[in-house]
């Protein structure tokens, strides 16, 4: 977005164009949505996500949304304007991860229309000979139904474990919250739930349990939801 004439307004007209006419009319697409830069390490940066129900829906999804380009923008001059229009707006740089998610989300409502924080949250496995899957997940799925899923602060939850990419070890989690004042008032509430359902050493042998699965290495950034480009 280093356009010299760069406008939020006509950016978020192009997208919402391209959403209407062919992501919304994508059957192969669950949901889309931008996020832009808040705190990461590059200002610059802008997230595009898709979401698809199979691995065979994301393959027919591309084609299904160059079919209703055409569709949408039957002349060839007219549709190629409108592209390099979009595409003027980003570098020619980009990233691809695809990520499959876990159980034990808590899901954003669907009619938000409002423009929320994401917090994600990337932390690294190990795989430990003391570790087994069953644990682990018996242990996730504790940590949703007794502190997740209690803080209110927390208006969406979706862990997602790598499937492509840089990084097999990658587990990203993302946390939807009302603001940035929110988010820290959510860490505030988690430790406040963790100390209640695992009070005194209890939590602090649970937390060496838990830590075994992990490097210890993390990264958090925070990005603004888009609400009104999102399908």
């Amino acid at each position: 977005m280093d356009k010299e004439d760069f406008n939020m307004d006509d950016w978020k007209a192009v997208e919402k164009e391209y959403l209407q006419k062919v992501v919304a009319k994508n059957e192969h697409i669950t949901s889309a949505s931008y996020y832009t830069h808040l705190f990461s390490p590059d200002n610059t940066e802008v997230l595009y996500v898709q979401t698809y129900p199979s691995w065979e829906a994301m393959e027919k999804a591309a084609q299904r949304s160059e079919e209703l380009a055409q569709q949408a923008w039957p002349d060839e001059k007219a549709r190629g304007n409108f592209f390099k229009n979009r595409d003027s707006y980003f570098s020619v740089n980009h990233s691809d991860e695809i990520y499959a998610p876990l159980d034990g989300v808590k899901l954003l409502p669907q009619n938000n229309s409002k423009d929320l924080v994401l917090y994600v949250r990337r932390t690294y496995f190990t795989f430990p000979e003391d570790g087994s899957q069953k644990e682990f997940n018996e242990m996730r799925a504790e940590n949703m139904s007794k502190v997740l899923s209690k803080n209110d602060y927390i208006k969406g939850y979706y862990p997602n474990v790598h499937a492509w990419g840089s990084d097999k070890t990658e587990f990203v989690e993302a946390f939807f919250v009302d603001s940035m004042c929110d988010m820290e008032k959510m860490f505030d509430k988690n430790s406040e739930l963790i100390g209640q359902a695992w009070p005194g050493d209890t939590g602090k042998q649970r937390g060496k349990k838990w830590n075994k699965y992990f490097t210890g290495v993390h990264g958090d950034s925070a990005y603004t939801l888009v609400a009104e480009l999102s399908k």
